[in-house]
């Protein structure tokens, strides 16, 4: 498959990212006791974590999910209780050959010189672990190798072997073993190496640990010890659906031989669903008590699994060697230590909102993300906004009237800056400002504003994003009557990038074959970006045996001179319309239109492309198998069809004559820099060969009422 083939280091489409499961949940609004930490614990999508307490701090370590292949910002969380987390985004020196994206599966030691060593996977240059080294756990970080030497190199300890997922064990005599690998069930077994601790960037003495030691393995080996075992855990089977799932094995040596053990799997997929892949976890030792933190599906699910969301449950061992089968909670775990934060005087507060989104697609129904998502302090569920203009507006009513010192606010991305306001009101009429966030460009969770007021409702205006087509969302807006101490004192730098560009609610192209005159050779564009597209290879003019006027592309394609505009940018909602008849559907190829630089990252979902062949892209290309979508029902061959593929910012639909054909939850990250807008072909070929009457996109989202009068409209059998 073309599309594939630009893909210099492929090993990342098999990332431990799930493809669309039949995933179930029953009680989604699950009311959070202030008495346990409830699950997720973290407000947002991150993955693989590694959790660690350095002095009375706990940090966890993890991949920033959905966004590009979980390629988004090294970040950490940190709370002194364990129930109030706060992120900051770390300073990690990119790599010199290649600006650094992947930052995965980390972990992190505390060595003899008291220094902290930073270590994570990255697949931009082969699969290696990378180290840093710090003063303290949150950076600024070093690398420990100037010239990019992985720690643990790609081919290590055999040719062929992937280094990631690395974590690392400090044995009772001060060793320090590392255990990594992913995909092992198809490299021969997981991989152990003695770490050197001088230099904390040497591996020594590694060996592979047999298969049949560790049975269905996938990724992610965690070793801990217990008396005198040791427990090597891992998770299989497959990260792509709801088998994946915690397992382990236990040993007398570092280095094995490993036993099986009892209660296999101790962490999978529970009845209702509710908690659906966990996997990729580390423990938390609290004296006598373990804790097992993990990461699991979002809910509604997004494509691929990209949207995992870090959780904690508690984890207890028969003896030294067995663990019983862990039990997944949305309560979480009972509190460890005592809060110092007071009480959130908005929990379960009544809110409404300007507007609220609501989920329609083929998997779900009617799920709305509601104004009560936003004070119900549950990391599973969140406030969203129904489209990505703005301003959004979203209202708390406290009940009565009460001192404000304190706002919280977790929106749905940390590593993104939001502009926004806060008022106010004793009566909801007359509003006063607490807080002008408006020319805000730093990111945060959450973003913290202080100030005196006594009122009884709270205002959260949201005026606009750092990347183009995300909505206005919040997992959690937390009122406090009295100010408290933060953990630490860091706060993230701000961007230098301006706001993202929103939807002008524009037809942005727009051309009919039957307008068109003999010489195609440049053809106006009608829409709003105007513009000429000039005809390369082989396009034609034809009339079919219906008599409708037709461009007739045969390994040629229209390419439009204007440059695509911002607001198609990241996660932007588009609408593409086009009338079509395919003579012969190939398995690949045959795109119908593109719009973004698969050059720019190659990474998923940073490309675009709406195509018509029977392979599993053979609806939308998103540069990556987990995450294109294919036609549920193909559309036969040799007959004129309206296909239109729309997108709102949150779920992907491909109609076919009027019908919802396929759909799927997504966050992209298209790149448009540089791109072009090419009708009739991908940007590296992949032509369609077949007619055309006419081709239509917006920027917007348009509703099944509005894609039926494009279709009366546009239709070449009524012209």
């Amino acid at each position: 498959m073309a599309i594939k083939k630009i893909l210099c280091y492929l090993p990342i489409v098999l990332l431990c990212i799930s493809l669309s499961c039949n995933q179930q949940i029953t009680n989604t609004n699950i009311k959070q006791s202030k008495s346990t930490i409830g699950n997720p614990v973290l407000p947002g999508y991150y993955a693989d974590p590694t959790i660690k307490k350095f002095g009375d701090t706990y940090y966890i370590y993890a991949t920033t999910d959905n966004e590009m292949l979980a390629s988004g910002a090294p970040t950490v969380w940190y709370s002194n209780d364990l129930q109030n987390w706060y992120n900051y985004t770390m300073e990690i020196p990119s790599l010199s050959s290649v600006n650094l994206r992947n930052y995965w599966a980390p972990d992190i030691i505390e060595g003899k010189d008291d220094k902290y060593y930073l270590y994570f996977g990255n697949c931009q240059a082969g699969c290696n672990i990378y180290g840093y080294v710090s003063d303290t756990p949150v950076g600024p970080w070093e690398k420990l190798n100037e010239d990019d030497t992985p720690v643990i190199a790609h081919n290590y300890p055999r040719p062929g072997f992937p280094s990631l997922d690395a974590q690392f064990f400090t044995d009772t005599d001060g060793k320090v073993y590392a255990y990594w690998g992913t995909w092992v069930h198809y490299n021969g077994g997981y991989a152990v190496g003695e770490l050197n601790t001088d230099t904390m960037k040497d591996i020594i003495n590694p060996e592979n640990i047999p298969l049949e030691q560790t049975p269905n393995p996938f990724e992610a080996a965690y070793m801990m010890k217990r008396g005198d075992k040791y427990i090597l855990m891992y998770s299989g089977e497959s990260c792509h659906d709801e088998t994946y799932k915690v397992l382990y094995a236990y040993a007398d040596s570092p280095y094995g031989p490993f036993t099986p053990g009892e209660n296999n799997p101790i962490l999978s997929t529970n009845d209702d669903q509710t908690t659906h892949g966990p996997g990729h976890h580390s423990v938390l030792e609290d004296g006598d008590d373990y804790y097992i933190v993990y990461h699991k599906h979002d809910y509604p699910m997004t494509r691929g699994g990209m949207a995992r969301q870090v959780c904690i449950d508690k984890m207890v061992f028969e003896n030294d060697f067995t663990i019983k089968a862990v039990v997944p909670t949305n309560k979480g775990i009972a509190p460890i230590v005592k809060s110092t934060v007071p009480e959130n005087i908005a929990f379960e507060a009544t809110a409404t909102a300007s507007s609220s989104y609501t989920l329609n697609s083929l998997e779900y129904k009617d799920y709305t993300y509601k104004p009560s998502f936003a004070t119900d302090d549950n990391n599973a569920t969140m406030w969203k906004a129904a489209t990505n203009t703005f301003p959004e507006s979203l209202t708390i009513d406290l009940g009565e009237e009460k001192n404000i010192k304190r706002i919280a606010t977790q929106f749905e991305f940390a590593s993104y800056f939001y502009q926004y306001k806060l008022e106010v009101s004793s009566d909801n009429e007359n509003w006063t400002l607490f807080a002008d966030q408006s020319k805000n460009q730093t990111s945060g969770s959450p973003m913290i504003d202080d100030n005196d007021a006594a009122a009884r409702y709270v205002k959260l205006t949201v005026l606009g994003t750092e990347k183009a087509g995300l909505l206005a969302a919040v997992w959690n807006i937390k009122v406090y009557s009295d100010l408290f101490e933060l953990p630490l004192n860091i706060k993230n730098k701000p961007s230098t990038q301006p706001a993202a560009a929103v939807s002008k609610h524009e037809k942005l192209i727009d051309i009919s074959a039957s307008n068109l005159g003999p010489d195609i050779k440049s053809i106006s564009n009608n829409g709003t970006l105007q513009g000429t597209f000039s005809a390369k290879g082989d396009v034609s003019l034809t009339i079919d045996d219906d008599g409708i006027k037709a461009l007739n592309f045969n390994k040629g394609a229209l390419i439009l001179n204007q440059p695509v505009p911002e607001q198609l940018a990241w996660n932007g909602s588009f609408t593409v319309s086009t009338w079509v008849k395919n003579p012969e559907i190939a398995r690949d190829g045959e795109i119908l239109a593109s719009w973004c630089n698969r050059f720019k990252y190659g990474l998923a979902n940073s490309y675009n492309a709406l195509a018509y062949n029977s392979g599993h892209y053979g609806a939308v290309a998103h540069l990556d198998g987990h995450f294109d979508m294919r036609y549920k029902t193909l559309p036969e061959a040799n007959q004129w069809h309206h296909i239109v593929l729309t997108f709102d910012g949150v779920v992907e639909k491909i109609y076919v004559d009027g019908v919802l054909n396929n759909s799927q939850n997504m966050l992209l990250s298209s790149a448009i820099e540089n791109a072009k807008f090419i009708i009739g072909a991908s940007d590296i070929g992949e032509n369609y060969s077949g007619l055309m009457a006419s081709f239509q996109m917006y920027d917007y989202a348009l509703t099944e009422e509005d894609i039926a009068s494009v279709s009366e409209e546009t239709n070449p059998k009524s012209k």
